[in-house]
């Protein structure tokens, strides 16, 4: 009779054994299979963040070409013909005419002036020549002096000297940034002040844009730069993905002000 219960304790034993085995195996296979599916999801996700990267990248380097194109045409299409048109008004003698007929001619002479001016100004802002030869803090300084004006806005610019270019197509992109930004501070902002700092580190390049108009916060920003009609955020938005940059808005007593960290590899 003992024999038999301790053949049973046994039985029961080894049962008992085998059951814990196969849980645990069934367990470890369950823990392998969603290691693999959750690697396989990792290197899925880099895949589609190199992918989105890329098409990114893309469409940042078609609008730097488009500019060129369009900065090149007007110098020397639209500029051409303004250039030969100024010569051929200059011309007209207007000694003879009456005095209505003068004042016309000095409006029209002051217009085409303005006109070849402008004309000048756009092609070398869409135009990434002047960052290029002398570097990201010059093509900046030039571009706030061709906006900046006494009587409407003034923009103080205060650079880091000790920086110098470490890939053109990076400085591009910041230089890009900064332009829209500034673009929009003036345009939809209605700053009368508007002050530029850099400060370099060995590893970050950092922005500060302040100015005394109306600003974002950073929930603002963080909404409208996924909306259709918000095309100029959504560039500086590609532009600041592909130099993995960060953008914090803050609103302060004397105004708002836009800092932009930009890692330096």
């Amino acid at each position: 009779m003992n024999q038999g219960s301790d053949d049973i304790r046994l039985l029961l034993v080894v049962g008992i054994a085998a059951m814990l085995m196969l849980f645990i195996s069934l367990l470890l296979i369950f823990i392998f299979t969603q290691r693999k599916k959750l690697q396989y999801q990792n290197e899925l996700r880099a895949l589609h963040d190199i992918q989105k990267n890329q098409l990114i990248e893309a469409a940042v380097r078609s609008e730097e070409i488009e500019r060129h194109r369009i900065a090149e045409e007007l110098h020397d299409e639209v500029g051409a013909i303004l250039a030969s048109s100024s010569l051929h008004f200059y011309s007209i003698r207007i000694e003879d005419c009456d005095e209505a007929s003068q004042r016309l001619y000095q409006k029209g002479k002051a217009l085409l002036d303005e006109g070849i001016h402008k004309v000048r100004g756009i092609s070398h802002s869409l135009h990434s020549s002047i960052l290029q030869e002398f570097g990201l803090n010059e093509a900046i300084e030039h571009f706030c002096s061709k906006i900046g004006h006494e009587s409407i806005v003034k923009v103080n610019v205060d650079l880091d000297g000790s920086y110098n270019t470490q890939a053109v197509q990076n400085d591009i992109s910041i230089y890009r940034i900064i332009q829209e930004f500034i673009n929009n501070i003036i345009k939809h902002g209605k700053a009368s002040q508007i002050h530029i700092k850099s400060v370099y580190l060995s590893k970050a390049l950092m922005f500060t844009i302040s100015h005394n108009g109306n600003g974002l916060t950073q929930s603002q920003f963080e909404e409208l730069r996924f909306k259709k009609d918000g095309l100029g955020l959504k560039n500086i938005q590609n532009r600041v993905i592909l130099l993995k940059a960060n953008l914090k808005f803050t609103y302060h007593k004397s105004g708002y002000s836009i800092d932009i960290y930009v890692p330096i590899d």
